[in-house]
């Protein structure tokens, strides 16, 4: 999640249903070209009634959870209606967000700088609340591998409902919960100024975290036991959040989406008309819909390709 000020109106605004709205055009020849986004589609605005949007998650129909974290609450976009309700209120500030193999959707909660496990039930069971006695940063991403394992971004953004005013963690990380022995480790640290969007390839052999305010985003060989090595420079571009696609092309957010392909190519630039794009993901029955969270507004965008998740 960038570093924002915001804003926390008076009272939540509700919620109805949304329809479509064309934003931008993209040509056919340009689709054709870059074979990722559907000819003579357009970017379409669902709704406009948050304070700042984040952390998309994808559920097995297709449907997708996202954050309003100012506003304290997760909301659920259903696929087939094209309609957002409130899901869950309060969500523990809830940021980022990832559904795991069994339903459950994983929340980094830096009310309290926790990691969440919320039950399709609502019930929450807190999986993390330090690192050897001491506070996290601030959980702000996480991808969950396909063994079930968690790998987390822990950057620094200071929260205006925080208690404390200096971290108990000078570092800033990723971390590597193993989910069989409920243990938590660092797994990647040395000179990240703010570790942010992460994603995993499906294969589970490949890690890619951007460091956001170093510009930068790296690969990592993930190992067996879930350690990260071999980092490589994938994008001189930082990412709030990013996802995968169904050819392991790389999408990165900020200014738009701006799509890599495997080896770190760019492809081409999504805009999106906000100052800043916050996350992305794949949802849709069929995964085809490109869903784009960008401050107060989520968007969607219908795509040649599916998500790889």
């Amino acid at each position: 999640m960038a570093r924002f000020k915001f804003r926390i109106p008076p009272s939540t605004r509700s919620l109805s249903v949304m329809v479509f709205f064309p934003i931008l055009f993209f040509s056919g020849c340009q689709a054709q070209e870059n074979r990722i986004v559907a000819e003579t589609t357009t970017l379409q605005l669902v709704s406009d009634a948050y304070e700042f949007t984040e952390g998309p998650a994808v559920d097995g129909n297709g449907d997708v959870y996202f954050t309003d974290q100012p506003n304290d609450r997760i909301l659920k976009w259903e696929a087939k209606t094209n309609t957002v309700s409130e899901w869950l209120s309060p969500s523990g500030r809830s940021n980022g967000l990832y559904m795991d193999q069994n339903g459950n959707l994983l929340a980094c909660a830096d009310e309290k700088n926790e990691l969440w496990q919320i039950a399709p039930d609502k019930s929450v069971t807190v999986l993390i609340d330090n690192y050897k006695g001491n506070t996290l940063g601030g959980p702000n991403d996480l991808w969950i591998a396909p063994d079930g394992n968690i790998y987390f971004t822990d950057p620094l953004y200071e929260r205006p409902w925080w208690n404390h005013s200096a971290p108990q963690i000078s570092e800033r990380r990723v971390y590597f919960y193993n989910s069989t022995t409920k243990t938590l480790q660092i797994a990647a640290e040395g000179g990240y100024q703010q570790p942010n969007g992460i994603i995993g390839s499906p294969d589970g052999k490949t890690l890619y975290i951007a460091d956001n305010d170093a510009k930068k985003t790296y690969a990592f060989t993930i190992n067996g036991d879930g350690s990260l090595t071999d980092r490589v420079l994938f994008a001189d571009m930082g990412s709030d959040g990013m996802t995968i696609d169904q050819n392991g092309n790389i999408y990165l957010t900020g200014d738009g989406v701006t799509v890599f392909d495997s080896d770190g190519k760019k492809l081409r630039h999504i805009p999106v008309p906000e100052k800043w794009t916050a996350n992305v993901t794949f949802g849709g029955a069929d995964r085809k819909t490109l869903f784009i969270t960008a401050m107060d507004s989520v968007y969607t965008l219908e795509m040649l390709v599916a998500g790889a998740y």
